[in-house]
């Protein structure tokens, strides 16, 4: 993948930082786009030879989004890969919900991905040459996790909406296909939960810990290459097995 420019939303730390390391690792040039800059994500990339950029911008707001990609052409003259990783969560039961939090939520993790696609999806057909857009989806699409209404609900329309596009933009050889992390160890999360109670849940998982964000990268890396060539319109679980059927039946 030398020489190609990928596009990562939410670039700045956790899961997005680790796709921008991994994709740069794989010889691309980063582009990245976020509410706030860390240093770290372009001092990473940087240290493996590759070109970063950052934009800030929020993907919920169409115009800003158009910004960071004309900002992406007028710097490397090209877009080749897209990474939606940008979402916003409120945890919050359904009868204490307010139409706000559930706006914004879905103004991030679903609109953001349909302004991004889109934006991304015109210029790879323009240029004629492919393309790869992938978006961080989560297990929330397919298991109903209480208090994540409306997370749970945008995940879903987040996969349905690759399923859409895989089948739409096959034409101009663009695959889409999104990644289902499952718990994962991210700034996000230390929000919620402390180092010890990560550590100790984490040993109840079928693989014993959470996943790094290098990992997700890591099935980023692979979707966007030429070894996934062939492969549009997959929902990828990189779950350690989070969505397997519990059991204490050995057999």
């Amino acid at each position: 993948m030398t020489g190609k420019v990928a596009w990562i939303t939410g670039g700045s730390q956790g899961i997005g930082q680790g796709c921008a390391v991994e994709l740069a690792r794989a010889g691309c040039d980063i582009a990245f786009c976020d509410i706030g800059a860390e240093a770290e994500t372009i001092r990473l990339v940087e240290a493996l030879g590759r070109r970063a950029l950052f934009v800030e911008g929020d993907v919920s707001n169409r115009e800003s989004m158009e910004a960071v990609a004309q900002r992406i052409m007028n710097t490397y003259g090209r877009l080749d890969i897209l990474v939606n990783n940008a979402a916003f969560g409120v945890r919050k039961a359904f009868l204490d919900l307010e139409i706000a939090d559930v706006e914004r939520v879905w103004a991030v993790a679903l609109w953001g991905v349909f302004h991004c696609s889109q934006i991304a999806a015109r210029l790879m057909a323009k240029a004629a040459n492919g393309g790869s857009i992938i978006s961080i989806s989560s297990v929330h699409a397919e298991r109903a996790f209480p208090m994540s209404t409306a997370y749970n609900a945008a995940k879903s329309g987040v996969n349905a909406m690759t399923l859409t596009w895989a089948s739409e933009l096959a034409q101009y050889k663009i695959r889409v296909n999104a990644i289902e992390p499952g718990w994962t160890d991210t700034p996000g999360e230390r929000r919620y939960f402390s180092e010890e109670l990560i550590r100790e849940e984490g040993k109840k998982l079928p693989l014993g810990r959470l996943a790094e964000p290098a990992e997700i990268g890591k099935a980023a890396r692979f979707l966007a290459s030429e070894d996934a060539a062939y492969i549009t319109g997959t929902i990828l679980k990189v779950d350690g097995g989070f969505l397997l059927p519990m059991t204490t039946v050995r057999v």
